[in-house]
C-alpha cells in the first residue's frame, strides 16, 4: 500500500490570506500546507479520501492522474470544494467515479454541485456516482475498508482503515465502541488542530493522549493550523513514534 498526504493542513491552509505569524512567513517546505486529503494505492485500486479546495494542486505536484474512488469524511468545505476538477479524470481514466458518504453529507453534494447530478447535465459538468455508506465493513472493488464512526465537535463524521492503516481527520472524540477497531495499526494518521483546546478537534495533548491509548507502530499528525507551531519546532518535541505529517510525505505499508 502507497499513502500519499496530498494536504496536511486545515481549513484555511498555511499561509493564511495575511498572516505575517513565523509559521506563515516560514521558509521551511513543511510549514506550507493545503487542504486535508490522502491517496491511498493499494491492490490495483486508487482511492482518494475528500476532495478539497487544493485537489488540482495536490494532483499535479504529486505527478497523480488516477482516482477510483471517493470516500468524503464529512461535508465541510476544506473536504469536498474540489470536486467539479475530478473533470479531467473523467475524461482520461475513469468516465464515471463513485463517491461513498454519509447519506447527509451526498445529499449536501447534490445541492452544492447540483449540475453534476440534474437529470439533464450542464455539458462538461463532471460525472460522479453517489453511494451512501455508514460505520461498518465496506468493500469496494475487492478492497476491504472499515469505516469508522468519529467525532467532529458535535457532528459524527467518517474515518477509514485500510489494513494495517487507519485516516481519522477532524477529531474531537471517538466512540468507545470503535476502538477495538483502531487495534494493530502500522500507521494512524490523526488529526492535531493546534496546542490549545478546540471545541471540534484534538489539541496537540489531546491527540497524544490518544496514540497512547490507539498504540498503533506510527502516528502521522495531520489537519495542522498555523497556531500549531512552526514543523522543525513540533516534530522536536514528539515521542520517537508520532510525527508531523507534511504536503507530499509518502508512506508505504
Amino acid at each position: 500500500m502507497r499513502v500519499i498526504c496530498l494536504g496536511t493542513g486545515t481549513s484555511q491552509g498555511i499561509p493564511v490570506i495575511g498572516c505575517r505569524c513565523e509559521v506563515c512567513l516560514s521558509d521551511d517546505s513543511r510549514d506550507q500546507r493545503m487542504r486535508s486529503s490522502i491517496y491511498v494505492e493499494t491492490e490495483g485500486q486508487y482511492f482518494l479520501i475528500d476532495i478539497g479546495p487544493d485537489f488540482r494542486s495536490q494532483m499535479l505536484d504529486n505527478g497523480l492522474s488516477k482516482v477510483d474512488s471517493i470516500l468524503l469524511t464529512h461535508e465541510h468545505n476544506d473536504h469536498v470544494a474540489g470536486i467539479d476538477d475530478i473533470r479531467p479524470i473523467n475524461f482520461y481514466y475513469k468516465n464515471d467515479i463513485p463517491i461513498f458518504g454519509l447519506e447527509r453529507v451526498l445529499d449536501q453534494l447534490k445541492t452544492r454541485f447540483h449540475y453534476a447530478f440534474e437529470e439533464n447535465k450542464y455539458p462538461g459538468a463532471p460525472t460522479l456516482g453517489l453511494h451512501p455508506i455508514s460505520p461498518g465493513a465496506l468493500e469496494i472493488d475487492g478492497v476491504n475498508i472499515r469505516v469508522i464512526n468519529i467525532i467532529h465537535g458535535q457532528l459524527p463524521i467518517l474515518g477509514f482503515r485500510f489494513n494495517g492503516l487507519a485516516y481519522l481527520t477532524d477529531v474531537k472524540t471517538i466512540p468507545e465502541e470503535e476502538m477495538e477497531n483502531l487495534e494493530d495499526l502500522d500507521i494512524l494518521i490523526l488529526s492535531a488542530l493546534r496546542r490549545k483546546p478546540h471545541f471540534s478537534h484534538l489539541n496537540l495533548e489531546e491527540a497524544l493522549d490518544l496514540i497512547e491509548r490507539i498504540k498503533p507502530r506510527r502516528t502521522y499528525l495531520t489537519h495542522i493550523s498555523h497556531l500549531m507551531g512552526r514543523h522543525s519546532d513540533i516534530e522536536d518535541e514528539l515521542p520517537s513514534n508520532v510525527h508531523l505529517a507534511y504536503d507530499g510525505l509518502e508512506l508505504i505499508i
